[in-house]
């Protein structure tokens, strides 16, 4: 993609474009463009230019309502060498054809192709990412494989695949420009980039994105860990209470005892939630028929997963799709 040297003084500028799709996360964003601005700061020349784009050209909304005004409509023409699309909230909803033939386009004519949160989940309905490593923010993976199966889909903070790059979102964007950068201008400079931002613990690319279960559940016992993280594992092809404890060694009423002590409800009734809430994932981003999110997320029938969806939410599947849905990340 670039050199592993740091770039002459006089080499030009790397020109990065900004697909904003509305509702695109500011976070994550800003993550992405503000260690550009910085690497022209502290280096005293313009070592990057920038650009915003928008499906329509007009300013694009962010998650939180802000406002980024944009220089061009997709479908321009513009020089890129690099193009990130930046997308949140509901991107698998994102369907506008002249913006996904302006992205295959770019990536034919050899631009870099990068996205960052959502933004993952737009190359892959644009077609590009074929054959390619990349991941996705997490809370969008399960919707996106299950969309695109055949995806070399994995849950790093950010990935880098000859000419594709893809970013989980959040924060990781530092981490992201901080490798992209060191790749140009060299580890140091890249370093000095990302002190500017206090980001003096850069995360390596195969990072997790998410806390251990630990941190996530606030437990610590080994055999509660090991179960929950079986419970994660076996969404589809729910194990038995029985074949949890036989997993991890203990007997099911060890186990039961524990979950009760630990998280105050059976390990049957901590897995159910955990099903239940992938189901609400995949059911609020995505298409999928309330059959397919069943078989997905290990119910028997449409009716059984809308009877413990309603109970868990107070809500049907139906009426929770219905509901906007957007989240900044």
């Amino acid at each position: 993609m670039a050199s592993e040297t740091a770039s002459p003084a006089g080499s030009r500028p790397q020109k990065v474009g900004f697909l904003l799709v509305p509702g695109f996360a500011l976070m994550s964003y800003a993550a992405a463009i503000e260690p550009l601005r910085a690497a022209n700061l502290l280096s005293g020349r313009r070592l990057y230019e920038w650009c915003h784009i928008s499906p329509s050209g007009e300013a694009a909304h962010a998650s939180t309502g802000a406002l980024v005004p944009c220089d061009f409509a997709a479908g321009a023409e513009v020089a890129l060498d690099l193009l990130i699309v930046c997308a949140g909230g509901d991107p698998a909803a994102f369907d506008d054809a002249r913006t996904l033939g302006w992205i295959r386009r770019h990536a034919a004519h050899g631009t870099v192709i990068g996205g960052v949160s959502g933004g993952p989940v737009i190359l892959a309905k644009a077609g590009v990412s074929a054959g390619r490593r990349m991941t996705v923010h997490w809370e969008h993976a399960e919707a996106l494989k299950a969309a695109h199966p055949d995806l070399l889909l994995g849950r790093a903070l950010y990935v880098i695949d000859r000419d594709r790059v893809t970013c989980a979102g959040g924060v990781a964007p530092l981490d992201l420009m901080h490798a992209l950068i060191a790749e140009r201008q060299g580890a140091v400079f890249a370093q000095k980039v990302s002190d500017w931002f206090l980001h003096t613990d850069i995360r390596p690319a195969s990072g997790p994105q998410r806390g251990s279960l630990v941190e996530r559940y606030g437990v610590r016992d080994r055999h509660v860990i090991a179960a929950l993280e079986l419970m994660e594992n076996h969404i589809a092809d729910p194990l038995s209470g029985a074949q949890l404890a036989r997993a991890v060694g203990l007997s099911l009423r060890q186990l039961e005892r524990l979950f009760r002590d630990r998280l105050a409800r059976t390990p049957m009734q901590q897995y159910r939630a955990i099903r239940l809430e992938r189901a609400r994932t995949l059911i609020r981003q995505t298409s999928l028929s309330l059959t397919e999110i069943s078989l997905a997320c290990g119910f028997a029938s449409n009716s059984h997963l809308s009877r413990a969806y309603r109970k868990r939410f107070a809500t049907t599947p139906a009426a929770d799709r219905a509901k906007p849905y957007t989240k900044e990340r």
